[in-house]
């Protein structure tokens, strides 16, 4: 983080005393207060410092762009029978996937700001109040003319999606000027995380900003349209830390078919490589996933059992506990697997986002991941990936 030495100077009184008073910080450097307060300002605007009472900014800090709406979740009480009225249940929710993502970092203890898209409704207003609550902060949050996106799922009695409708205008129009007064936020990131629902241009925009500043981006292409969308940004100029696709989205990213052997997706991840993108996660439904780094061998994963409850969200936590892992020291390897059981908890939870999920729960999982379960009908979280049963 560039810093100048009288920011440096503040910053180490805020570590002594983080509720030090604007005057009391110009007394103790000789200084003004008003002087004083524009550092503030400055060190706010880098990011070192966050919200009220100079809280000074954590190691391991992520920033996520995305989409962020409400999620309206209608389950069939039996198969669902086409073209006519189904018995059911309906619940609403906070969704998105960068806003999801945010949220289950924050879960996980990583310090997490999410930039997205919001009506000023009341819709937005509980979204909001509901994404502050978990942890995540929302400093950078813009206020849309449009109103709070939705995305509205019907799920078959097993939990598994059957159709869903997204509207995303907030999203949508999200432009590059939004992300701007968050650029020094962004460039003293430890990871940034972008959420393939985001406009081209918003996308470019941040991609550029991470790059000089040397912070790891991490994408979601989301689906195989808003993945061809993508593509073009994938550019030797533009490098990628990782891109976590679904066969799917890598058939868009590339623009041509992709075979599901681990063969031809290692060729299809090694094309990618040569774009710039370091480490490819490509989640092949219930078999697992794919993780191929540049230059190393790529490594298939089977994905842990899962009693389905409700899929929507997983591919969201999973993509937030790789990320936590990865801050954490772990290798891509073990935090793909760490992604993979939080996948597997959150298809077990109704929940969008797993209200109770931990990294120690995490860990549980992995510790029993080879027992077997009892009843239910064990079924691979990337069972979700194959439907792509996720808020939009």
């Amino acid at each position: 983080m560039m810093l100048t030495q009288r920011e440096r100077e503040i910053i180490a009184l805020l570590r002594r005393d983080p509720l030090a008073g604007a005057q009391a910080i110009a007394d103790a450097l000789g200084s003004t207060r008003a002087a004083v307060n524009v550092h503030l300002s400055n060190l706010g605007k880098k990011g070192a410092i966050l919200g009220r009472g100079y809280i000074l900014r954590e190691e391991n800090a992520v920033v996520v762009v995305g989409g962020a709406n409400v999620d309206v979740k209608v389950r069939s009480l039996a198969p669902v029978r086409q073209r006519t009225s189904n018995p059911g249940r309906a619940g609403t929710t906070a969704g998105g996937v960068g806003r999801n993502i945010a949220e289950n970092l924050a879960r996980l203890g990583t310090p997490t700001h999410l930039i997205a898209a919001v009506g000023r409704d009341a819709a937005g207003e509980q979204l909001l109040t509901e994404t502050a609550a978990a942890g995540v902060r929302l400093d950078h949050v813009h206020r849309s003319v449009h109103p709070t996106g939705t995305y509205t799922a019907v799920l078959d009695s097993d939990g598994d999606l059957v159709v869903a409708v997204a509207d995303m205008a907030a999203t949508e129009a999200l432009a590059p000027q939004d992300l701007r007064p968050a650029r020094e936020l962004i460039a003293h990131a430890d990871m940034l995380v972008l959420d393939g629902n985001l406009p081209a241009e918003v996308l470019a925009y941040a991609m550029d900003v991470a790059h000089p500043a040397d912070v790891p981006v991490v994408i979601d292409p989301v689906s195989a349209p808003k993945a061809a969308l993508l593509a073009p940004l994938l550019t030797a100029r533009r490098p990628v830390f990782a891109l976590t696709p679904n066969l799917d989205e890598l058939r868009a990213l590339l623009g041509r078919p992709v075979g599901d052997s681990e063969a031809e997706v290692t060729a299809a991840a090694d094309t990618l490589h040569a774009r710039g993108v370091r480490h490819v996660w490509v989640r092949l439904g219930a078999r697992g996933s794919l993780l191929s780094t540049a230059g190393e061998n790529a490594t298939f994963l089977a994905a842990p059992p899962a009693e389905v409850a409700d899929v929507t969200g997983a591919g969201d936590a999973m993509l937030a506990a790789f990320v936590h892992a990865l801050l954490a020291g772990g290798d891509p390897v073990d935090a793909a697997r760490y992604g993979h059981a939080a996948a597997a908890l959150t298809v077990e939870s109704p929940a969008t986002v797993r209200p109770d999920l931990t990294s120690r729960l995490i860990e549980d999982t992995l510790t029993d991941a080879s027992a077997p379960r009892e009843g239910g009908d064990p079924t691979g979280p990337d069972d979700v990936a194959a439907s792509r049963a996720r808020s939009a």
